[in-house]
């Protein structure tokens, strides 16, 4: 599934190649991605109306349209957005499509464009909504955590979010109700960074350690997204000129179960299953 770094990416095309731009006419083939709200709903929300804004919380990409109205788009685990021309083909299992009139901002957006919403499993989707609705059509936003690239995330924040609470640090990495964006792959590369075991009890945490956690989160966050993100052998991950992202390239434990650890070099990587989800750790960095 893409994490908050590759959603951040996507969001930053559609903020390059998008804002600004009148959608003339909307395509929907797979009613299971707009299932929320209905095909309808969402052709008659978007024609003729164009985004002004392009945001994200987490790992949900939020588009103000002029209309007044929002397009919230989420990836899920195998979901993509392109922007493409007309005459490039089509990949399989493209469910949305936004023709986007051309306008004269930059030379990538003097011609006509499609915004295309690509998802093989149609776990993603696509909605269309009034934001004085927002509560009801998408309650989840509401019970988002903090979001560490977009929110205030200083040591204090994390402190209060994390040392409370008696659960394994990781599990708390990963729930989005405490903070938001976070995923398998950049939890084992954040606790790596940080020195800590991905079991170790939040609670158990000194200050000196929850700062170095602070700054392990902004910091591989960070990196990723200036890389694009990561794209990995089992995943569809693209950004939306669909190109790959580079930083499976600096992934120090992630995927690297049984290699040696590139930050020690003095053991191999181990990797565990813990309901149903692997976790990568080295024994010796991380304690």
């Amino acid at each position: 599934m893409p994490e908050l770094p590759e959603v951040e990416t996507v969001r930053r095309g559609i903020e390059s190649l998008v804002v600004g731009r009148t959608i003339s006419s909307v395509f929907v083939g797979r009613e299971r991605s707009v299932r929320r709200v209905g095909r309808e709903a969402v052709i008659q929300g978007l024609t003729g109306t164009s985004l002004v804004s392009a945001r994200r919380r987490g790992k949900y990409l939020i588009c103000d349209l002029s209309s007044g109205d929002r397009m919230m788009v989420h990836l899920r685990m195998s979901g993509r957005v392109l922007i493409h021309t007309p005459e490039q083909p089509q990949p399989p299992h493209t469910h949305v499509v936004l023709t986007l009139e051309p306008d004269r901002r930059g030379a990538r957006r003097n011609s006509a464009h499609e915004f295309r919403f690509v998802d093989p499993r149609t776990f993603g989707e696509v909605v269309v909504y009034d934001p004085m609705h927002e509560g009801d059509v998408l309650p989840e936003l509401a019970r988002l955590g903090v979001d560490p690239l977009v929110d205030q995330f200083d040591d204090a924040v994390v402190w209060s979010l994390l040392h409370p609470r008696k659960r394994a640090i990781k599990a708390l990495l990963l729930d989005q109700h405490v903070i938001a964006g976070i995923g398998n792959i950049y939890a084992d590369e954040i606790l790596h960074r940080a020195g800590i075991k991905w079991n170790r009890l939040a609670s158990s945490l000194s200050w000196e350690r929850v700062i170095r956690l602070r700054q392990s989160i902004s910091d591989v966050l960070s990196e990723a997204v200036a890389a694009g993100g990561s794209t990995l052998q089992d995943t569809q991950y693209v950004d939306v000129e669909g190109e790959t992202g580079w930083f499976q390239l600096d992934h120090r434990v992630y995927g690297r179960g049984g290699l040696p650890c590139l930050t020690c070099g003095k053991t191999s990587i181990t990797r565990v299953v813990t309901n149903g989800r692997s976790t990568c750790f080295c024994r010796i960095c991380q304690r």
